[in-house]
């Protein structure tokens, strides 16, 4: 679930090993891409953890954000 955490929506991924994890920030970043909005994010190992704001807003949260979160959930499925 994404949570609202100092001006960003942020949300942790844990998946079975290191590959799924970088499967998923593949998938991701062609998605963030499309968009032209870029996630903040880290990998370890299997953990991925995503920052989203909007920098040219002033780094606060806005419905473009709220769109990628959307889009990477979807690609859970």
């Amino acid at each position: 679930m994404w949570e609202e955490k100092n001006n960003t929506l942020y949300r942790k991924f844990q998946f079975k090993d290191f590959s799924h994890a970088f499967a998923f920030m593949t998938r991701v970043a062609l998605e963030a891409e499309k968009m032209d909005h870029h996630p903040n994010w880290t990998n370890v190992y299997n953990t991925v953890e995503i920052s989203l704001s909007t920098h040219s807003a002033g780094d606060i949260v806005t419905e473009k954000d709220r769109k990628l979160a959307e889009k990477i959930d979807r690609l859970l499925m």
